[in-house]
């Protein structure tokens, strides 16, 4: 159970007379139907988990009031300045982890985002700790790919910026809809069997339906790890002997370490892929383009890997659509060598 001591109460208390002084409020209904009373202007946003912030990020960065982790010197290079200065509150992203509540109270965020999980027992977790701040939570559902127009739309509403929100949603629109044209003309005869290497030894992957993962389906490829995901954190254990088996025509993968391992490790050289020189590291700057966290890099890093699996029908200049997507998503202008390191870091 949550404790909240006597400075956390005067916090809270502060909080809401502040917040009926000089807001006046309006009720929403949130991404899971429930009835939620919030400010009519909007200024300070705490999102629980990383692909909440982002995706506020993403609507105005002026928006983000605190950050669930960190960020390196190469993210922050395209990254708003004022992410240096924000403090780091944590969040509820697996793995045991939870915000630092003190912290929170002291930001004093005008709404807090809650990114709906898929395991009940991490939402009721978040739920015990939220109740008592007295905040207004408010939850977003995107667990597919295909709900982010719909994320962005109700966003631009919450956050009373419907032209920005229909920006984003638009190009998220016009990219499902690019992909699945693609994609129908792969016969399946022709669709290529995809590993997603995870970790510095490769041997942790995710199972073809888990939301880690989603990108190798969308993008026309057959995930060669077929189960059912035991945890909504993924990142499961196998064996060099299942990948030799599943021998996959096409590896992706996240850890620069791992480029040593299957440059030099002889198992890894006889599978087809590696023979074929059909490995592929995964762009992740400023948030990762395929997944950990999953956030709406996933848009281009979907166009980044049709164009990896089949260029021969999906002809894309990847370096103008890559500077067009961080110009509209990032307000990032790239020159043509920063961006071609980008595509292939």
């Amino acid at each position: 159970m949550c404790q909240v001591n006597g400075k956390h109460l005067m916090a809270i208390l502060i909080w809401l007379v502040l917040g009926c002084c000089l807001a006046e409020a309006r009720q929403i209904t949130d991404m899971v139907g429930r009835q939620v009373t919030i400010p009519d202007e909007i200024h300070k946003v705490y999102a629980t988990s990383p692909p909440a912030t982002y995706m506020v990020y993403a609507m105005d960065p002026s928006l983000v009031a605190g950050l669930n982790f960190p960020f390196n010197a190469t993210e922050k290079t395209y990254l708003d300045p004022r992410m240096a200065e924000l403090p780091v509150i944590g969040g509820w992203f697996g793995q045991g982890r939870i915000a630092n509540l003190e912290t929170l109270l002291q930001v004093q965020p005008e709404i807090i985002l809650v990114w709906m999980w898929q395991d009940s027992a991490v939402n009721e977790k978040i739920e015990q700790a939220l109740r008592p701040l007295g905040i207004p939570v408010v939850y977003l559902t995107m667990k597919n790919l295909s709900d982010y127009p719909t994320v962005f739309r109700f966003m631009g509403s919450l956050f009373n910026r419907p032209e920005r929100a229909g920006l984003l949603a638009h190009y998220a629109e016009e990219t499902l809809a690019e992909a699945t044209r693609a994609t129908a003309a792969i016969s399946s005869t022709e669709r290529l069997t995809v590993y997603y290497a995870e970790g510095a030894d490769g041997l942790s992957t995710e199972c073809h339906a888990s939301v880690h993962a989603q990108l190798i389906s969308l993008s026309g490829g057959i995930n060669v790890h077929r189960c059912g995901d035991r945890s909504s954190f993924g990142m499961q254990k196998i064996t060099m002997e299942q990948v030799l088996q599943y021998d996959p025509q096409v590896i992706v993968f996240n850890e620069t370490l791992f480029a040593d391992r299957f440059v030099n490790d002889p198992k890894w050289k006889n599978i087809r892929a590696v023979r074929d020189g059909r490995v592929y590291q995964i762009p992740r700057t400023p948030f990762n383009w395929f997944d950990r966290p999953p956030s709406f890099m996933r848009l281009l890093g979907l166009k980044w890997m049709i164009h990896r699996l089949y260029p021969q029908v999906f002809s894309l200049d990847l370096i103008s659509e890559t500077r067009h997507f961080y110009r509209l998503f990032l307000n990032v202008t790239l020159d043509e060598d920063s961006t071609r390191e980008l595509i292939d870091p």
